[in-house]
């Protein structure tokens, strides 16, 4: 084995558990607030549930952050299978769509804080462990972190997109809710066409990376000092 391909497998070590946790952990939140506000389809399928091979999506959960890992993209996230919500078996569709929404990304960031409060566990360990865990523990926060702020961004169908045909009103709300078919194709584009036409252009078109990396940074910093790491 090349040095190369140790380090590759290495880094990869690294990011495996943080993404698979990250990503089963905001999922199975949804299912069980949905459940809580009335709603029991994720329940009876089985996916308020912490096995990740319920969630897996095989190109959101493996192979979009493997490729984003290898091209050294500026942040690294995926996605699972969404859980199925239906909104008008909640007891208040408007206002429990609000808390189904936000329980995914307040769970990463639940996650993002215990691995920071983890950290002070290394001392235990022996040495040549250690360093691997804390890698584990930092690409934990920040993959929750991002997955977070990236979630919350107000585009259906992500989180904040729910959130928001939550909040507006009805008029708005049902505008914004008319994006949610054309949500993920706008997304990919602004995730790599936009990014790709940029590097041709000798510009920075990476809009995703500006919404998220400043947000993102500051609730990472927040985190490390709220958890005593600095």
């Amino acid at each position: 084995m090349s040095r190369q391909t140790g380090l590759m497998i290495y880094i990869a070590s690294t990011w495996v558990l943080p993404v698979i946790i990250a990503i089963t952990f905001h999922e199975a939140a949804h299912g069980f607030v949905a459940y809580r506000c009335g709603d029991d389809t994720a329940w009876r399928l089985g996916r308020v549930d912490f096995n990740p091979f319920r969630h897996i999506d095989p190109f959101g959960t493996i192979i979009l952050p493997g490729v984003l890992l290898l091209a050294r993209a500026p942040f690294l996230f995926g996605y699972a299978k969404p859980v199925p919500v239906n909104f008008n078996a909640l007891r208040n569709p408007r206002r429990d769509m609000v808390w189904v929404a936000v329980a995914g990304p307040a769970t990463n960031l639940l996650l993002a804080t215990t691995a920071g409060l983890m950290a002070h566990l290394v001392a235990f360990l022996p040495a040549g462990v250690d360093r691997w865990y804390l890698q584990n523990l930092q690409n934990g926060i920040d993959i929750n972190v991002v997955l977070a702020v990236f979630n919350m961004i107000p585009l259906p169908p992500l989180d904040g997109g729910r959130v928001a045909v939550g909040l507006l009103p009805r008029v708005l709300a049902l505008l914004l809710a008319r994006l949610e078919r054309y949500g993920m194709p706008i997304i990919i584009g602004l995730l790599f066409i936009l990014p790709m036409l940029g590097s041709r252009l000798g510009t920075d078109l990476d809009v995703l990376a500006w919404l998220i990396s400043g947000p993102a940074n500051a609730i990472v910093g927040a985190i490390i000092r709220l958890t005593g790491n600095a």
